[in-house]
C-alpha cells in the first residue's frame, strides 16, 4: 500500500512538474526577443568601450608628442635665460636692474610652464583641448616676452 501510494504521489508530482515547466511558443518567443535585446545592448556597450579606448590611446600618443615638443621648447627657453644671465654678469655691461628683473620674471614663467606640463594628467578630450589651447597661449606669450626683452635691449 505504501509503495503504490508513493508511486501515485511520484507520478502526480512528475506530471505536474512536466506541465508547469513547459512553455508555450509565445513565452519562448518572448524569451528569445528579450535575449536578442540583451545581446544588442551588450554589443553596444562593447562598441562604446572600444571607441573610448581608441580615443584614449589616440589622446595618449598625441599627449606624449605634445609633451616632448613642449619640454624641448622649455629647455630652449632655459638655455636662452642662461645666456641672458651671462650677459647681465659681464663686466662692463650696461644692463640695468629692470632688465635683470625681466629676465628673472621670464625664468619664473618658464618654470611655471614646466611644472604645468609635468603635472598635467589628461582626464578627457575637452580637458585636453582646453589645456593645449591655454598652454600654447602661455608659450606664445613667453616667446613674445623674450622677443620684447631683446628689442628693449637693442634700443
Amino acid at each position: 500500500m505504501k509503495k503504490s501510494f508513493f508511486i501515485l504521489a511520484m507520478s502526480t508530482f512528475m506530471a505536474g512538474f512536466v506541465f508547469t515547466s513547459c512553455k508555450t511558443n509565445v513565452e519562448k518567443e518572448a524569451d528569445a526577443v528579450e535575449n536578442v535585446q540583451d545581446a544588442k545592448e551588450d554589443l553596444n556597450e562593447v562598441r562604446n568601450e572600444a571607441v573610448a579606448d581608441t580615443v584614449a590611446q589616440s589622446n595618449n600618443s598625441e599627449w606624449e608628442a605634445y609633451k616632448t615638443q613642449a619640454q624641448a621648447s622649455i629647455t630652449a627657453n632655459e638655455a636662452r635665460i642662461a645666456d641672458l644671465k651671462k650677459e647681465i654678469n659681464k663686466v662692463g655691461s650696461k644692463l640695468d636692474a629692470s632688465y635683470k628683473k625681466n629676465v628673472d620674471a621670464l625664468e619664473q614663467k618658464n618654470m611655471a610652464l614646466k611644472a604645468k606640463i609635468d603635472g598635467y594628467k589628461a582626464s578627457n578630450q575637452s580637458d585636453w583641448d582646453s589645456f593645449k589651447r591655454e598652454f600654447d597661449s602661455d608659450m606664445t606669450k613667453l616667446g613674445d616676452a623674450f622677443k620684447n626683452l631683446t628689442v628693449n635691449n637693442e634700443k
